[in-house]
């Protein structure tokens, strides 16, 4: 249970960072935003618990296909902020507009070969 708060208060911790960073440097803020903190994280907590490089390979290659469908998300919602919409719509229509694009990531990387 300890390990687990640890693992919890680190991440939470470097979340906080990021945001209140943000407030000041949007830009700055940004870049640690984007930084794929929670995936070497992940990473690191699952090599902690489970060092085994087949497991983490194919870890790391579905996190990769698994960014992908993220990204758009990231273009939707500061177009809409821009034309007028306000901050929690366009955050939903960009979480809506990530979870169909993961569900169509999730549909056709099988068929095209893409284990996930």
């Amino acid at each position: 249970m300890l390990y687990l708060t640890l693992k919890a208060a680190i991440s939470g911790v470097l979340i906080a960072i990021a945001s209140t960073l943000a407030r000041r440097y949007p830009g700055f803020g940004a870049l640690i935003a984007s930084l794929p903190l929670v995936s070497v994280l992940g990473m690191i907590w699952l090599w902690g618990e489970k060092p085994d490089a087949t497991n983490m390979a194919a870890h790391a290659q579905a996190t990769f296909w698994y960014v992908l469908p993220s990204l758009p998300m990231f273009l939707l919602i500061p177009s809409l902020l821009r034309h007028g919409l306000g901050f929690w719509p366009a955050l939903l229509a960009g979480c809506c507009l990530t979870i169909a694009l993961y569900a169509a990531m999730t549909w056709l990387a099988p068929r095209l070969g893409v284990q996930l």
